[in-house]
């Protein structure tokens, strides 16, 4: 079937396209004739008014009128299958097509009732075969030159239409313009008025300095209004800290010479305190009338300063942490030399009765050094804890009957534990001595009686909150006072090691730094709260311990300390300090083993290539030079994997604990000759016992 425009209409497309901008448009004329000559005929009479579309069936005329506009049809009335009659009436049924103009081709019944029957179904006219050329130009001519005139004023209405719209979309986005211009000058202004910051406008050579304008809340940042300042020109000057004044009013006079100035400094607000604020200017200049001023800032930088402060403060606290832990692990290598041997003299030498008591002395005073060891490792964070779920009411009463002489007679004791407290989860004999701790320092701070009243809350931290912890359940254990209190300027050095307040000879200074670093050690914090005249407030936060905490706190196991006389063992004993492997040996000739010594890993690697098939097992030190005990347990494994073994350490290094391999009992300095073996016992069990004790054991 023949369809589509021939080759007059495609000529006219192509010529379209070719066309200049803005040339119109032609019209299109549909015809539709079921006989290809009459087709040819009327394109070729039609072919210059318009573009002729040729269609030889009313279905291939309806399918050309989803593709476009006409302006005119002309349709044959008798035609196979869908005659024009069928046609028209489809074509006046669609809302698209209903009002274009049909003219009727017909080469039979002229009668009044078929042609009654063509108008009824839509048309407009009736042009008879055989058609004659000049009627059916004239009658074609007049619906392209009506459908011209239509598109055209159509056309215009659209560019008119398109013109209100471009105008009212103009005013519409100068009007949002406008209103956002506003919104935004309102907002800056909000914001400049919420934040600690000014910005003003200043005569380079006003003097005494005052601004000319000012933006920003100036009460919000010193407590004054702007008006006072413009009342007492000097205000500002007077006010300034007296440690800072000379060094900014140098900086504020150096503006008269034409640079800008940016100064730090301190100045007291309306209510008494001094804030810091950093005061920036820079140099404008007028090119026309060669005018100055000064435009620049003043921000409040106090909270800045607080920050830093807090910041240098954590780091000195850090840096004394590490340096105490050093100290600390230097000063248990020496006591565990020197405990081992007043064990050994004891065990060896025939002591006269009149020196046993001197002997005691002495071991009373190595211990009594340990325990300040041991107080400097809480501070650092690196003692050895054994965390449990502690019952705080239990607790209660063990303190109590550890205090009761301690306190005296002015001295009262109150304890408020809520019914629900929950369970802390750390080392319950450090939190004991802790508790004693503060306790002890509240009782020094009433010289003249008191209260001490120990407290328990439960917190759960969503977030941070103001004592820095992390999110969790937590309990705060307080140790309040009603004594002389802190000055506000100690503060921050209280929990210092060695730093005290006390009178010479009556403290260490390492209570309140232990009670400090096992509260961080434990995942908790120390929060100290003072007022003077009105007392102290000191606060432990602890996590609160879960319900799996319980199986989480390590015991040795009883079959541990069912051994009773071991066999002899051939053991390897490596150690860099002369004094410690000397007394180390001594202890384990005296438990009947035989020892292999070593001073340091490349000792052992020679030892190690001569065959070491008859050692049983191996106690190393840890921290030595290149190469660490654990690493020296690595390498004798890879020639014996199951060759047992106990670490020693001056402190419970965190890289010890997770670094070492499998079945490595961490024994702690300073130790006794049980503990010893208590260690080597543990670790000949370890590959044979299902139930694995712990791997850290403690000096005993």
């Amino acid at each position: 079937m023949y369809s589509g425009t021939r080759s007059s209409s495609s000529r006219a497309a192509r010529d379209d396209r070719m066309a200049p901008p803005g040339a119109a448009e032609r019209a299109r004329i549909l015809v539709v004739d079921d006989d290809e000559r009459n087709l040819l005929a009327i394109q070729t009479v039609l072919d210059d008014i318009g573009d002729v579309v040729l269609a030889k069936t009313g279905e291939d005329a309806l399918r050309q009128l989803l593709m476009g506009e006409f302006a005119v049809i002309l349709l044959d009335v008798y035609m196979p299958g869908m005659d024009g009659y069928e046609t028209a009436r489809i074509i006046r049924g669609r809302e698209q097509t209903r009002r274009i103009p049909i003219i009727f081709l017909s080469a039979i019944n002229k009668e009044h009732e078929h042609l009654m029957r063509g108008y009824s179904m839509g048309a407009v006219d009736y042009v008879f075969k055989p058609v004659e050329p000049i009627v059916l130009r004239s009658k074609a001519a007049v619906f392209v030159d009506l459908f011209q005139m239509t598109r055209e004023i159509r056309r215009k209405a659209q560019q008119e239409q398109q013109l209100l719209d471009a105008n009212l979309h103009t005013n519409a986005e100068l009007l949002r313009a406008e209103q956002e211009l506003r919104r935004s000058e309102q907002r800056q202004a909000i914001i400049i008025e919420s934040l600690p910051i000014l910005l003003y406008l200043e005569d380079p050579q006003a003097s005494p300095r005052v601004p000319k304008f000012i933006t920003g809340n100036f009460r919000l940042l010193t407590g004054f209004d702007f008006k006072e300042i413009l009342g007492t020109p000097t205000l500002w000057r007077d006010r300034l800290h007296p440690d800072d004044r000379e060094r900014a009013i140098a900086a504020f006079e150096s503006g008269r010479e034409g640079r800008g100035y940016s100064v730090e400094y301190r100045w007291l607000c309306a209510d008494g305190t001094y804030k810091h604020f950093l005061d920036q200017a820079v140099l404008l200049r007028d090119g026309a009338s060669g005018a100055m001023e000064y435009a620049g800032t003043l921000l409040d930088v106090t909270e800045r300063k607080d920050l830093e402060s807090q910041l240098l403060h954590v780091r000195k606290m850090d840096a004394i942490g590490q340096l105490s832990g050093g100290i600390a692990h230097d000063f248990n290598n020496l006591l565990a030399a020197v405990l081992s041997g007043l064990e050994l003299l004891q065990r060896r030498a025939r002591l006269a009765p009149e020196h046993r008591p001197i002997l005691d002395m002495t071991r009373h005073a190595a211990q009594q050094g340990s325990e300040v060891v041991s107080r400097l490792l809480a501070f650092a964070r690196k003692q050895n804890l054994e965390p449990t779920c502690i019952d705080l009411h239990a607790l209660s009463s063990a303190v109590n009957q550890l205090l009761a002489h301690t306190l005296g007679g002015l001295v009262m004791l109150e304890w408020e534990l809520p019914a629900d407290l929950w369970q802390p989860y750390a080392d319950e004999a450090q939190l004991e001595l802790a508790l004693m701790n503060l306790a002890i320092n509240a009782r020094d701070a009433m010289p003249e009686g008191g209260t001490i009243r120990i407290s328990g809350r439960n917190v759960t931290v969503d977030g941070e909150n103001e004592a820095g912890m992390t999110s969790g359940h937590y309990v705060a254990i307080s140790v309040a006072d009603t004594g002389s209190g802190i000055p506000a300027e100690l503060l921050e050095r209280v929990a210092e090691p060695f730093f005290t307040t006390k009178a010479v000879g009556k403290g260490t200074g390492l209570g309140l730094s232990m009670v400090y670093g096992f509260a961080q050690q434990s995942g908790g914090t120390l929060r100290i709260e003072s007022e003077l005249g009105r007392g102290t407030c000191m606060t432990i936060w602890l996590p609160r311990a879960s319900a799996t905490s319980a199986l989480a706190a390590g015991e040795i196991h009883a079959d541990a300390a069912e051994e009773t006389s071991p066999p002899a063992r051939h053991i390897l004993l490596v150690d860099d300090h002369e004094g410690v492997r000397a007394a180390t040996a001594a202890l384990l000739s005296d438990m009947g083993h035989h020892d292999t010594t070593a001073t340091d890993g490349a000792e052992v690697a020679e030892l190690q290539q001569q065959g070491l098939a008859t050692i049983d097992l191996v106690v190393s030190d840890y921290a030595m030079p290149l190469v660490s005990g654990v690493e020296i347990i690595r390498r004798l494994r890879a020639d014996k994997p199951q060759l047992p073994a106990v670490i020693i350490t001056g402190y419970a290094e965190t890289d010890v604990l997770t670094g070492a391999p499998e079945g490595v009992i961490i024994l702690t300095k300073p130790f006794t000759s049980a503990s010893l073996q208590e260690a080597i016992g543990v670790a000949e069990r370890w590959f044979g016992n299902s139930n694995r004790p712990e791997q850290m054991l403690g000096a005993s």
